[in-house]
């Protein structure tokens, strides 16, 4: 229950930048390369963030390294609510480390405390993830109708604390033998460094995409649909709504078709998506685009990192910190080349190549893996 609501939670935190972007670009009249800058603070603190978690998990245990994270996270928050730009990247920067500690120690207490069923137990954690990702652009936008941005915050900041309470006295069994916790490896003696560095791309590529069109998809909307009141807050829930939906579809159609095939299917909808965005002149299409994109991206992490074992094998231990940590980075560097794109190339629909170039990318990669033309696929 409480790694649930810690999850539902963080949702909320790690994706709070996407709505949020307009209302602080105009509070501290930021361009779109400057704004672009706290897509980094956030990710490369959030890297730093889990790549300490699994040290953290051994030393403190899950429950006081899930309790540090919603800590850290409440500081972020409740600094963000009445920050100038300078505090404010700083304030960004805080609450990425935060979830950065916790969603690492949260899917490792998960998987040790569900050892017949990890999978099943992973993917109802994260569900819970998605529910708080698409409540947060919701939550923004009834903020931004009542002119209370801050009071938003402040909320977000004490149900934080709220949480990190009731963790005070609960005993997790499996802190008693932490044996599921690795995270921060290094390349295995085992493991080819090219696919390494072929995976750690597209690993940099997916989450890099997938931030990209969350992250700025409101103030897209904001810009072209300027007389639809607030429903350009909304935008970004069309698309993580879409993304937890297709989540939960992904099972069915893994059923009928290989792990390839779907993402092949699913990247060829999300370039789709991708382009209806490009396309779009109003609010309507943008919705419609951001869905459609969501569906198409839902199933491919999910399939990234149930790949990881058939690529690597017995190494996959060593090379997966690597991996996850290094490709967290590109939530702070495609966003941010989003932005710069923007203030130097014409606006962000220029920018809105970035997110399309990267679905294409990864639609090769996976039309050459069903070709059999990948070192590690059968």
């Amino acid at each position: 229950m409480f790694a649930h609501a810690d999850f539902v939670l963080t949702g909320v935190v790690m994706t709070l930048l996407g709505p949020m972007l307009p209302v602080l670009s105009a509070r501290w009249s930021l361009s779109d390369a400057q704004a672009g800058y706290l897509f980094i603070a956030q990710f490369v603190s959030s890297t730093a963030g889990m790549l300490v978690s699994g040290l953290l998990a051994r030393r403190l245990s899950y429950r006081r390294t899930m309790l540090l994270g919603l800590l850290v996270m409440a500081a972020g928050m409740g600094l963000l609510a009445r920050a100038d730009w300078t505090f404010g990247l700083v304030a960004v920067a805080i609450f990425g480390a935060g979830f950065g500690i916790t969603t690492p120690a949260v899917n490792l207490f998960i998987a040790d405390a569900n050892p017949g069923r990890r999978a099943a137990a992973l993917s109802l954690v994260n569900a819970s993830w998605g529910i708080g990702a698409l409540s947060s652009p919701l939550l923004v936008a009834a903020a931004e109708r009542a002119q209370r941005p801050a009071l938003f915050l402040y909320g977000m900041t004490g149900a934080l604390m709220v949480l990190a309470v009731c963790l005070l006295p609960v005993r997790f069994a499996s802190d008693l033998h932490p044996a599921g916790v690795e995270l921060a490896g290094r390349a295995g003696k085992g493991a080819s460094r090219g696919l390494v560095i072929l995976i750690t791309a597209i690993f940099f590529i997916y989450v890099g995409t997938e931030t990209s069109i969350g992250g700025w998809v409101a103030s897209y909307a904001e810009r072209l649909a300027p007389a639809s009141l607030d429903l350009w807050a909304m935008t970004p829930a069309f698309f993580w709504g879409a993304l937890l939906l297709g989540r939960v579809l992904a099972p069915l159609a893994l059923r009928r078709a290989s792990e390839v095939s779907v993402a092949c299917g699913g990247l060829g909808i999300a370039v789709l998506g991708v382009g209806m965005l490009l396309a779009a002149k109003g609010m309507g299409e943008i919705m419609l685009g951001a869905s459609v994109a969501g569906l198409g991206l839902a199933a491919i992490y999910p399939i990234n990192v149930s790949l990881l074992r058939h690529w690597f094998g017995e190494s996959v231990s060593a090379v997966s910190g690597t991996i996850f940590s290094a490709g967290n980075l590109g939530g702070a560097a495609l966003p941010w080349l989003v932005g710069a794109l923007s203030s130097h190339g014409g606006g962000l629909r220029v920018g809105f190549a970035v997110p399309l170039l990267g679905a294409v990318m990864l639609l090769g990669f996976y039309l050459r893996q069903a070709a059999g033309k990948v070192a590690g696929m059968a």
